[in-house]
């Protein structure tokens, strides 16, 4: 902010021009004009075509050809592309394209796997064997469990073909991030660690030492009352929160073990693999019948365990930007207290003045208040908590065969580490091919959608490779400068248009707000199949 201006721009004001045309320009996609966020044409050349349509959608299909002109949809569920290094975004594209454009069309349209024709190609939603929606409603009693005779007498849960080996890539993706760390960050772990203790401090540890450490005891005394609180609701509130003592510290053994090996793939590549799916899977197997319970374990694992990523992340930026890392510290503290303060207040007051929200089939096409994320976040309560994983992915379900990509993902960094070992010359490039993030890839689907992806790799690839190959002075001065302004113009134009337009009413009703246009891309393909709203085959 107080750099001086010579002959270039500086950083300051070329923020301020960014964040004005991205301000500017999201009214368009926002409220004027919102089939521009997924233009899929594919589905206007064949209007009556199910199948083009399930591969042209951006939205509900395979997203061939479809484009977008909306940030949002860009770098709303990875965050930006102009952030990640170039190899990370490139095991990323690798993965979307051996799962969406390899796996899925052949499961599909030529195995016919787990009688996928029945169900959507593209679907987060529950269904019974006859391709119709599950009604979750009628298998949970009034103690918020399964009632197994409506659950016996609706028969099994099945899910869409996509949906379903999600789960098995989840499976992959956290036993290739233990095998990946141990291979090819173990020795050097281990020799950092002893180094801590006895190694020459580098510059910037020197200059850190000018300011006060930050004593132990404050991490301990946030430990200690975070526990204490918790263990409160899991006593108190034990017929609401339904989580035994003992599945709180379950939780919390788990986030600490994986919190390691999960920075390390976090700090190389700037994607996180998440615990949600290992989580679920372990207190679903001890502890089925019970979606609060499974749920509240979930959160004090997984979330526990991304918050610390964050944290870490913030005081590696503050080590080397010299912030005092007491000042760091309180900030923090501060700003989580604010933030889970603003967020539960927020959320209420939605709950409350939102007609029809997260109902989907009740909004308009155009309508923001769908809520993909807490959709896959509900379906995930009843797959591992209510019904549990016993009777979907064990011996009493369908799908028990995706267990054995737990021993994928744990073999597949095996292969490439072997293969640098085999190969020293190339050892360099082929130490880039990053299973994790390859397995984990498509983590973010659903409820993230092809267009999502393939909008993010490409805007990744010309900013990555493209950019900072012929422009690279440009690169270093303002490409964090124009992915900050970027989403910063976005949401503000975001809130502006809630406040000023939608949340009054004032919505516009033409060809250009009325979606995408595929509304035949979520029908199945089984010939005689009668679901609401697609033809019969």
């Amino acid at each position: 902010m107080h750099e001086k201006e010579r002959r270039r721009m500086t950083r300051g004001k070329f923020f301020l021009i960014a964040l004005i045309c991205s301000f500017s320009w999201y009214i368009v996609p926002g409220y004027l004009f919102p089939t521009l966020t997924a233009i899929s044409w594919v589905c206007w050349v064949y209007p009556k075509s199910i199948t083009m349509q399930q591969i042209g959608s951006g939205l509900n299909g395979l997203g061939v050809g479809a484009l977008t002109l909306d940030w949002s949809v860009v770098a709303s569920f990875l965050g930006s592309p102009l952030v990640s290094p170039f190899f990370a975004t490139a095991n990323v594209f690798v993965g979307y394209v051996v799962f969406v454009y390899g796996m899925l069309p052949i499961s599909y349209w030529v195995l016919n796997l787990y009688n996928a024709s029945t169900f959507p190609l593209f679907s987060n939603d529950l269904f019974t064997g006859s391709g119709q929606l599950y009604n979750i409603s009628a298998i949970v009693n009034d103690k918020f469990e399964i009632d197994m005779d409506a659950y016996n007498q609706q028969g099994k849960i099945h899910l869409s073909l996509f949906f379903a080996i999600s789960y098995g890539l989840g499976f992959a993706t956290i036993a290739a991030t233990l095998s990946h760390v141990s291979l090819f960050y173990g020795r050097e772990m281990w020799q950092r660690y002893k180094e801590s203790f006895k190694g020459k401090p580098d510059v910037h540890t020197r200059l850190m030492r000018k300011y006060k450490d930050i004593p132990n005891w404050w991490f301990y005394l946030l430990l200690v009352a975070s526990m204490a609180v918790s263990l409160v609701l899991c006593t108190v509130f034990k017929e609401e929160i339904q989580l035994p003592w003992w599945g709180l510290l379950l939780a919390c053994v788990m986030a600490f073990i994986f919190t390691l090996p999960i920075s390390v793939i976090t700090a190389t590549t700037n994607t996180t693999p998440g615990l949600n799916i290992i989580t679920e899977y372990c207190l679903g197997l001890m502890m089925p019948g019970k979606p609060i319970a499974n749920v509240c374990f979930k959160v004090y694992g997984y979330m526990s365990m991304n918050q610390a990523v964050s944290f870490l992340t913030d005081f590696k930026l503050g080590h080397y930007m010299k912030i005092p890392p007491r000042s760091m510290f309180l900030v923090q503290f501060v700003g989580t207290i604010v933030a889970s303060s603003v967020n539960t207040v927020v959320a209420w007051w939605l709950l409350t003045t939102v007609p029809h929200i997260c109902e989907k089939d009740q909004l308009p096409e155009s309508s923001p208040w769908t809520c993909p994320g807490d959709h896959v976040f509900f379906d995930a309560s009843v797959i591992w908590g209510l019904v549990g994983p016993r009777r979907i992915f064990g011996p009493l379900g369908y799908y028990n065969a995706l267990n054995w990509f737990f021993l994928v993902g744990l073999g597949g960094p095996v292969i490439v580490w072997l293969f640098a070992r085999a190969l020293p010359r190339h050892a360099g490039w082929i130490s880039l091919i990053n299973m994790p993030v390859i397995l984990g890839a498509t983590a973010m689907m659903p409820p993230a959608s092809a267009l999502n992806y393939t909008a993010w790799c490409f805007v990744g690839t010309v900013f990555n490779f493209f950019v900072f190959r012929y422009r690279k002075g440009w690169w270093k001065r303002y490409n964090y400068v124009l992915s900050a302004a970027m989403d910063g113009g976005v949401a503000i134009m975001g809130v502006l248009i809630y406040f000023a337009l939608t949340s009054e009413g004032n919505q516009l009703d033409w060809w250009g707000s009325r979606g995408e246009y595929c509304d035949l891309a979520t029908c199945p393909t089984a010939k005689g199949l009668l679901v609401d709203g697609c033809p019969v085959l």
